[in-house]
């Protein structure tokens, strides 16, 4: 009886390619052969999948966006049974920091496909705007979410704050990538701005002086 193809995975096998040439090559140079053969597949299958290229580099954008929700999930459970708002906020900002090769192949990819979104038609008609959309929209519920408990500044604008912490972690991310400033101080830059945002819980402690 022939083996049943499971597509979804099939279609991930092939986003994983991509981006392991992305990774090593950058996203202008990656064609579809190129990523049929890092596959081991044809590239008739390739094309079965995706028809172009544009479809193909939008789907490895997805199947990155969604290892990197993995990855800022499993920060925030590394911060105990129960993250507040700011451990939450930190787990999105520094998950995506080239701290090691899986960020650092998000950060390159994600920031090579708006780069080129500029100047392609097809890839500018993609959906590619709604992934920087929806972190921006999580970030400032749980910055509203903080100020409501107290946790944050009550005079602050969420939603400007959120797009200035994007902003920032985004250019924080390259400055590490091109070799500009370590991972260590990127996060020092992260946490001074996070510590003009966010306060002490009511009636917590100060510390020691």
């Amino acid at each position: 009886m022939p083996k049943r193809v499971d597509h979804a995975e099939r279609r991930d096998q092939i986003a994983e390619a991509l981006l392991r040439v992305a990774g090593r090559r950058g996203l202008h140079a990656v064609g579809m052969r190129d990523v049929a053969a890092e596959a081991g597949v044809s590239l008739r299958l390739v094309q079965y999948y995706f028809e172009t290229k544009e479809k193909l580099l939008l789907h490895g954008l997805r199947h990155l966006a969604a290892r990197f929700g993995e990855r800022v999930t499993a920060r925030i459970g590394a911060a105990g049974p129960a993250p507040g708002p700011r451990e939450r906020v930190e787990a999105m900002l520094t998950a995506a920091l080239p701290t090691d090769e899986e960020s650092r192949t998000f950060h390159l990819v994600y920031t090579s496909y708006a780069v080129l979104s500029v100047t392609d038609p097809a890839l500018a008609a993609q959906p590619f705007i709604k992934d920087p959309d929806a972190a921006e929209s999580a970030l400032t519920e749980l910055l509203r979410q903080a100020q409501e408990s107290g946790l944050a500044r009550p005079d602050l604008d969420a939603r400007l704050e959120a797009v200035g912490l994007l902003a920032l972690s985004a250019g924080l991310g390259t400055s590490v990538l091109v070799g500009q400033r370590t991972p260590e101080s990127a996060i020092t830059v992260l946490t001074h701005h996070l510590d003009r945002i966010f306060q002490p819980a009511p009636g917590a402690q100060p510390a020691a002086g």
